[in-house]
């Protein structure tokens, strides 16, 4: 779900996911070392798979996108070849999950771009793929208190919802309250480059 800004040698390229690859990657390093299999919602154009999967070996990296993402997802797993990455899965939120569980959820810029309705559904639906102490790390843009966190963010919204009524920055505070409705405790919210976050959650029993 990630914005594609161009296409690169015949497949699709981000280049904000070429900024925000390094400093997510650290947060990454130190909350999977123990994780095995992660499944990531809204892989967009494959790229934070490749350079994930290929620095963090130990993991095996499950993409999944909606159906028109995945040609392009595809592609760059090719490329790469990569041992750890299995090829890419459909999954819309509103639609059929995997069946299988996963000790890691990781998603980028995905909340912002869904419906609130969306949203709460991807919260609901997320203990059928979770172990009993599965995290979920959540990379974007949040308000805080009802409030932007910068004029960049405040620019980057209306452009948003100018694009669409249902997107828009959402509010930590009620992410957060899905997250603890569903067994999600915070663990860590990190600043990000750019006005980001990156958020982390663990399940409990």
């Amino acid at each position: 779900m990630t914005a594609v800004t161009a296409v690169r040698v015949g497949k699709p390229f981000s280049a904000a996911c070429e900024r925000n690859r390094e400093p997510i990657l650290a947060v990454l390093r130190q909350h999977f070392a123990d994780r095995r299999q992660v499944l990531e919602v809204g892989s967009g154009t494959g790229q934070h798979a490749v350079h994930f999967a290929s620095a963090l070996p130990q993991l095996v990296w499950q993409c999944a996108d909606r159906a028109e993402y995945l040609d392009g997802i595809h592609a760059w797993l090719v490329e790469a070849a990569l041992p750890n990455t299995p090829l890419p899965l459909t999954l819309d939120v509103d639609g059929p999950w995997p069946m299988q569980q996963f000790d890691a959820v990781f998603t980028a810029n995905t909340l912002h771009i869904m419906g609130w309705a969306q949203v709460q559904r991807l919260f609901l639906l997320l203990p059928s793929v979770l172990t009993a102490d599965a995290l979920l790390v959540v990379y974007g843009p949040f308000n805080y208190g009802g409030a932007f966190s910068s004029e960049s963010n405040a620019a980057f919204d209306a452009d948003l919802r100018a694009r669409s009524a249902h997107m828009g920055i959402r509010d930590f505070e009620a992410v957060d309250a899905l997250a603890q409705g569903t067994g999600l405790r915070l663990l860590q919210d990190y600043a990000m480059p750019a006005n980001n976050r990156c958020i982390v959650w663990q399940r409990v029993s």
